[in-house]
């Protein structure tokens, strides 16, 4: 824990200070140094977050994702409002062609948008003069933001006696295996044998833990296979957020839909809002449905409307009824698929960083590849992209529930009349509601 503690602190306050530097960054390599840093710092915070509240809550960890990400969606909905009103509609240099260079503004954006830019020669932009744009106080008051973040970790540092420098006389907070019998009973699955409960332990000891080769010694091959087609089905499902987000613009504006594009803006926006929404209505419904199922309802829903949108393509209002829904069924993915394989791996934490990692590497990865076909094959080919990664997700999905079912069960719980077991009962039994 205090070595998570650590690493959330130091890459959340890396996060302020990057955005607070981004503006002074007059030169390419320099300001693609600070976006690794700040790109390190999130992958850091994300694997972080999401293995911790696996550990904490076990069981009951799919709730706490749900929200986690939850505010991953509404953080990715809120950024632009926040920078919007400090973006210019007109040309950032004053010179004396700045009012012809305004209107040829709108034109070269244009031009810019389809997958075979149009020749942008015979438009004028200044290059010298005096620097207008206000775009540096989004990204200054975006680090202002966030800086509370690394004061609340180091406040619970503090508050757990973790910090060596100050060693007070405060309370430290509920141990996390207290914190999660506040808010569960014991199951009977999770005392199983002494074994196991020793092993689980000794994960909660090391950040890198889970790497050790012992931990692999014995394994079956459906414990490699579980985490492999997880990491999967997350490559395909957030390659699929990113790359909708990322060209779903540029799709609406190309014929046959010709949107405007001041409406065609809006479908990224739409499309973040409903995977907030969605995330949001996903806190109470995992608190009755099991993450197998959540994950099952996601991948279909996703396939079927990318079916619709192929079905649908010449219609700009069911692009964006589609949209909406695509925001919907992706929402939940990550954290019901992160609940669901930790659930079959008995909640050792390791399966999240292989998760997340499958994930970041899709969202990277399928970004690209889109990129490159829409450029050769069209607008349309970004459909088919959607719809043969939603084909191999669900794939995924059936190969994950197969293994899951040759997994091996956990061994059988410790006999009622083992002192072992009653001693258990009698130290948890004061945190159960």
């Amino acid at each position: 824990l205090a070595q998570s503690l650590f690493a959330l602190f130091a890459s959340s306050l890396a996060i302020s200070l990057v955005f607070a530097i981004i503006p002074l960054c007059h030169n390419v390599v320099v300001l693609a140094v600070v976006m690794a840093v700040a790109g390190l710092a999130m992958g850091c915070i994300d694997t972080i977050s999401n293995m911790q509240l696996v550990k904490i809550y076990q069981k009951d960890s799919a709730i706490f994702l749900q929200a986690l990400h939850f505010f991953v969606g509404f953080g990715a909905l809120l950024s632009p409002l926040i920078a919007d009103p400090f973006l210019s509609d007109t040309n950032c240099i004053l010179s004396n062609s700045t009012a012809n260079a305004s209107s040829n503004l709108p034109h070269i954006r244009k031009s810019l948008v389809p997958h075979h830019p149009g020749n942008l020669s015979h438009y004028d932009l200044p290059m010298k003069g005096m620097v207008v744009t206000r775009v540096s106080y989004a990204f200054w008051i975006m680090a202002l933001i966030n800086l509370p973040v690394p004061i609340a970790v180091f406040f619970l540092l503090y508050k757990e006696r973790m910090v060596p420098c100050f060693n007070g006389s405060s309370h430290p907070l509920l141990s996390a295996d207290e914190l999660a019998m506040e808010t569960r009973p014991v199951d009977k699955d999770e005392l199983s044998t002494p074994v196991q409960r020793a092993q689980a332990a000794g994960g909660h000891s090391d950040l890198l833990s889970c790497c050790q080769s012992k931990n692999f010694r014995g394994a079956s091959y459906t414990y490699f296979a579980v985490h492999i087609t997880g990491a999967l089905v997350l490559f395909m499902t957030d390659g699929i957020v990113g790359e909708y987000s990322g060209f779903v613009y540029s799709y609406a504006v190309e014929e046959p839909l010709s949107v405007v594009h001041k409406v065609a803006g809006y479908l990224p926006s739409l499309f973040w809002g409903f995977i907030t929404l969605g995330r949001l209505i996903s806190i109470p419904v995992s608190y009755r449905m099991k993450p197998a199922t959540m994950v099952f309802i996601n991948v279909v829903g996703v396939l079927i409307t990318f079916l619709l949108l192929l079905i649908f393509s010449s219609s700009v209002v069911f692009l964006f009824v589609g949209t909406a829904a695509l925001g919907l069924f992706l929402s939940s993915t990550f954290p019901s698929m992160l609940a669901y394989t930790e659930d079959i791996l008995q909640y050792k934490g390791c399966a999240t960083t292989v998760l997340v990692t499958g994930a970041g590497i899709g969202e990277m990865v399928l970004q690209l590849l889109v990129g490159s076909i829409i450029h050769d094959r069209g607008s349309y080919s970004f459909l088919v992209c959607g719809m043969i990664f939603g084909c191999l997700a669900f794939t995924f999905y059936a190969l994950l529930v197969f293994f899951h079912r040759m997994y091996p069960k956990p061994s059988p719980e410790l006999d009622d009349a083992s002192p072992a077991k009653a001693a258990v009962s009698d130290d948890t039994g004061q945190y159960q509601r």
